[in-house]
């Protein structure tokens, strides 16, 4: 075979309906839209979620909880993949996606004090639990909430 001989498999190109342009064309007179009836009207159709009458399916499920719009949630990470820094760097948010420890943000980020921290580092952060900051200060580092 050469390049020159190329065919798509038979069947995997479909060419596109033309539809309205007359009778010869295998959709014309009615377009596809059989005769008549509220799907058959220029902008008619039911919308979307209509069952016909039928109560809907969104109707008849249960609905349960609270989703809070004012929910903030936070990047997470533990103090041991914090020993990858040299020993008085500044980590910040910003430094963290850099380096690809955290892949996404959200609201913010906080510590948690996972692990041990071998590293005397300024850590700043939105949030710290109370052993991370223990850890840190007893490391010889510094927490800053920003």
């Amino acid at each position: 075979m050469k390049l020159h001989e190329l065919k798509p498999a038979l069947g995997s190109r479909k060419t596109k309906k033309r539809i309205g342009r007359g009778v010869s064309a295998g959709q014309g007179k009615t377009a596809g839209k059989g005769h008549k009836g509220q799907k058959a009207r220029s902008g008619g159709g039911v919308r979307p979620g209509f069952e016909g009458g039928q109560n809907p399916i969104y109707r008849r499920l249960p609905k349960r909880g609270f989703t809070n719009p004012n929910r903030v949630e936070y990047a997470v990470i533990n103090l041991d993949v914090l020993n990858r820094f040299e020993d008085g760097t500044e980590v910040t948010p910003e430094l963290l996606l850099k380096t690809g420890v955290v892949r996404n943000l959200k609201d913010g980020l906080k510590v948690l004090g996972d692990g041990e921290l071998t590293k005397k580092l300024t850590v700043k952060a939105n949030k710290f639990s109370q052993a991370a900051t223990q850890k840190i200060a007893a490391a010889g580092g510094a927490t800053e909430v920003i």
